[in-house]
């Protein structure tokens, strides 16, 4: 079913942020853009990632974290939700495709392409 799950954390003090659980929590760092850093968090990862990337929430909240999920094909995974009812936002990007969903009470949970992903991990091991 999944090959990772994540969490993600939208900031708005983003250094501050990645400096709070590199060097507090001493979490290692698996990658990181100018926007986002992914932590190692036991058997998942943590994803530090600034607020300003975050679309509009479906019930006009704002968003402070997102329940991640690799999966082989997001394609597959969003059309399977849509076809349970599901609205689903569905991206595709340079970084890799996401798709994008609220649960009942409107949390933001987000299927990722594990392709991608496991190519950013190699790519910020190197």
């Amino acid at each position: 079913m999944f090959t990772r799950t994540g969490f993600i954390l939208y900031v708005k003090k983003y250094p501050e942020c990645v400096e709070f659980y590199r060097d507090k929590l001493a979490l290692p760092i698996i990658f990181n853009t100018p926007e986002l850093t992914c932590f190692k968090f036991g058997e998942s990862y943590l994803m530090v990632e600034l607020d300003d990337q975050v679309p509009p929430p479906l019930r006009g909240e704002t968003y402070t974290s997102c329940l991640r999920m690799n999966v082989p094909d997001v394609k597959a995974f969003a059309d399977s939700l849509i076809a349970r009812g599901v609205d689903v936002d569905y991206q595709q990007h340079d970084w890799g495709s996401v798709a994008k969903f609220n649960d009942p009470d409107g949390n933001l949970c987000a299927f990722k392409d594990d392709e991608k992903f496991e190519k950013q991990v190699q790519d910020g091991l190197q």
